[in-house]
């Protein structure tokens, strides 16, 4: 059997360089084990044979035998088509085709027996199938009569005649070389003990199965599989990171923890912090390298939690820093943490791109002397030039903003790495930080502080605008402020939707007595600063904003959020634009703006908001609706997991299971010497050489 890896897909039948190039360029695809593992996304059912006569408007896909009578040509420009009149001796259809004429004409002959496969319509009385799969009968393919699978393309790859029809009979070339068995890549133990189907046997059936029941096995054992290695990687490197890096051990808490406690803390903390806090205790005392992911909705304590977690640090010797993706964000953290420890003998310094000349350099100073207890900053933090005397413990704010290499940086400030404690307000649903954050131990603070009042969350028609500026008229002349946020900055030819620029011009109109600042990501950084800080202290009473307001500003007197064009934001953008409201002692609202004709994915959203303010909710239903998203970069965690098949949305069940499959086997063989599982370890490694990211875990 020959190597499938190595095998160049260009010298597959009906593929040659040319379109080669377009599946090297399109889909990553090289070999024919590339191919192989190129999954249809549906499949349709092509075992039943149809007759004209039985055709109604309700059938979705059906498949007809017959022939064809005559062709014909019909309109002019780009309304010119190809009509075929197709019979089986029961009615006729007309098959339709708008592009390739000649090349049809050319191909398909009359009175020749053919296999059709189109969705029906009617028009004009007659029954209509545009642009149908058409087969000779005489030449039918493996999957033409049972399951016919679906594969994804794109425009460029159309162009060059390669649909999901070609692909089909590519991948038909190769199964057919499947003779002998392909190389097993999980071990005879695991096979056996959950009933999984070899893998030649597997990937011949995802790509033409005989039986719905044989589909089912083969996707149950390709999911299995990648789910597994993504699981065995992590919690392998989990392990390799444990035995690699020791933790300091953070013996007490002592005189700087406890003062706080008692005399500065500003409110009883909820069950669920003083848990999270009992977790981390124990992380920072065991030996271990704390690696802690902390979840927590917008106004649940995590900021305390974080502050707490650093006097810790004080109390054994060491120095703390927190690093926040943006200035407005650091800036925040530095004056609540200067705040909480007034009166205190705790030195708290501030360092961004804006702190320059002898400022920045006495900073510098009082980090390596260890007189600056806690760092606050951005990722001016992690320049070369920022030494600390004895750094134990490093909080990570909004962490998916941070790229892998950035938070690493973090880590070579000491021989010996610190203790890390990585801080989101972004709920991640527990299936998705299992694969994202496998390898970090994960604490939720899922208590609202006590007197908080929930966010009423109203769905209005764009229609009603009269009586929601007379709702924002009230809320500012009580001495509340208001966010206005908007989809896009400037109007656009494409999309018809609310823009920023034509907004603040109508809401300086409507609201002339009141002053209005605007905010987007095209503004300058000082001028994004200085609209701001307006807000903040209050000289503003309205905030026009495109999402850059998503995370990081704290305004306790903003009561109302406005979202314009609502249907266009994702569940979990929704939430957190929320999120900037509800953090003061009065009722705050969060209006969600909409035209009438909306997608029923889009209602089902904007039900979910309008029901509930539990971001873990809505995390799992956005999880369902949109799917996992882009899980690599900065946009959700720093790891490339190339899913094919597995989906973790629909298939959190199996990665549960497939987790502690993957656990067993590094508790049992840590070091992976035991000969069983031999394959497992060669299958990852290969894994780790194609995924480059795989080795980057947080």
């Amino acid at each position: 059997m020959f190597d499938l890896a190595t095998r160049d897909i260009k010298y597959l039948s009906g593929v040659g360089p040319q379109r080669a190039s377009v599946l090297n360029k399109e889909l990553g695809i090289y070999s024919l084990h590339d191919l192989l593992y190129y999954f249809p996304y549906k499949y349709v059912d092509r075992s039943r044979i149809y007759y004209i006569q039985e055709i109604d408007g309700t059938m979705p896909y059906i498949q007809l035998k017959g022939e064809i009578l005559s062709f014909e040509t019909a309109g002019e420009g780009r309304q010119r088509r190809l009509i075929a009149h197709f019979s089986d001796g029961t009615g006729v259809v007309d098959l339709v085709w708008f592009q390739g004429i000649k090349y049809l004409v050319g191909k398909y002959k009359v009175h020749q027996e053919y296999i059709v496969f189109g969705k029906p319509t009617f028009f004009n009385g007659r029954i209509n199938m545009a642009h149908p799969d058409i087969d000779s009968a005489s030449d039918l393919k493996l999957s033409s009569m049972g399951l016919q699978p679906y594969y994804n393309t794109t425009e460029k790859m159309k162009r060059s005649s390669l649909n999901s029809h070609a692909i089909e009979k590519m991948m038909n070339a190769v199964v057919q070389q499947l003779r002998e068995p392909l190389p097993e890549t999980l071990s005879p133990a695991i096979l056996a003990e959950h009933h999984l189907m070899p893998l030649t046997e597997a990937l011949a059936n995802i790509h033409f199965p005989a039986n719905p029941d044989l589909l089912r096995k083969a996707q149950y054992r390709l999911k299995f599989e990648e789910l597994f290695y993504v699981q065995l990687n992590i919690l392998r490197y989990a392990k390799d990171r444990q035995r690699k890096y020791r933790g300091y051990i953070f013996e007490r808490v002592g005189e700087v923890f406890n003062t706080f406690y008692s005399r500065n803390l500003p409110f009883e903390l909820t069950n669920a912090q003083k848990r999270v806090l009992k977790e981390i205790r124990k992380d920072v005392g065991s030996g271990k390298q704390m690696n802690r992911l902390l979840q927590g909705d917008v106004g649940s304590g995590k900021t305390l939690v974080a502050l707490m977690s650093m006097l810790m640090a004080l109390d054994n010797g060491f120095q703390a820093c927190m690093m926040a993706p943006t200035e407005i964000l650091a800036n925040q953290h530095y004056e609540t943490i200067r705040e909480l420890l007034y009166g205190m003998e705790v030195r708290v310094e501030l360092l961004t791109g804006s702190v320059k000349g002898k400022r920045r350099e006495a900073i510098l100073v009082g980090l390596l002397t260890g007189d600056i207890h806690i760092l606050i900053g951005t990722h001016a933090v992690i320049e070369d030039t920022v030494n600390f005397a004895s750094l134990g413990l490093v909080v990570i704010d909004e962490q998916h903003r941070f790229g892998v290499a950035q938070r690493a940086r973090l880590w070579t400030k000491n021989v010996q790495p610190p203790h890390v404690l990585v801080m989101t307000a972004t709920p991640i649903p527990r299936t998705l930080a299992m694969t994202l954050y496998g390898d970090l131990d994960v604490s939720v603070i899922d208590e609202l502080p006590p007197g908080r009042k929930p966010i009423v969350t109203l769905h209005q028609f764009d229609s009603r605008r009269i009586s929601l500026y007379q709702s924002m008229h009230k809320q500012i002349a009580e001495g509340r402020q208001v966010y206005i946020v908007y989809p896009l900055i400037k109007e656009s030819e494409k999309i018809d939707l609310k823009n920023l620029e034509e907004g603040y011009l109508h809401v300086c109109e409507e609201f002339p007595e009141y002053r209005v600042c605007k905010v987007h990501g095209k503004m300058k950084p000082a001028e994004k600063d200085a609209q701001m800080q307006l807000f903040v202290s209050g000289e503003a009473q309205i905030m026009v904003a495109t999402t850059v307001i998503e995370v990081g500003v704290n305004v306790p007197n903003a009561s109302v959020m406005v979202i314009e064009n609502a249907e266009r934001f994702g569940l979990s953008q929704l939430h957190q634009l929320r999120g900037r409201v509800g953090r003061g002692a009065d009722q705050s609202y969060c209006i969600l703006v909409t035209g009438y004709k909306l997608a029923e994915d889009t209602r089902k959203r904007l039900e979910i908001m309008v029901r509930t303010n539990d971001g873990f909710e809505i995390a799992e239903a956005d999880l369902k609706l949109r799917g996992p998203g882009d899980l690599e970069g900065t946009q959700q965690s720093g790891i490339a997991f190339d899913l094919k098949i597995a989906d973790i949305a629909r298939d959190g069940q199996l990665l549960q299971y497939v987790r502690e499959v993957a656990q067993t086997v590094v508790d049992a063989d840590p070091h992976g010497m035991l000969p069983e599982n031999e394959v497992l370890w060669r299958q990852l490694k290969a894994l780790r050489k194609t995924n480059v990211n795989w080795a980057a875990i947080s």
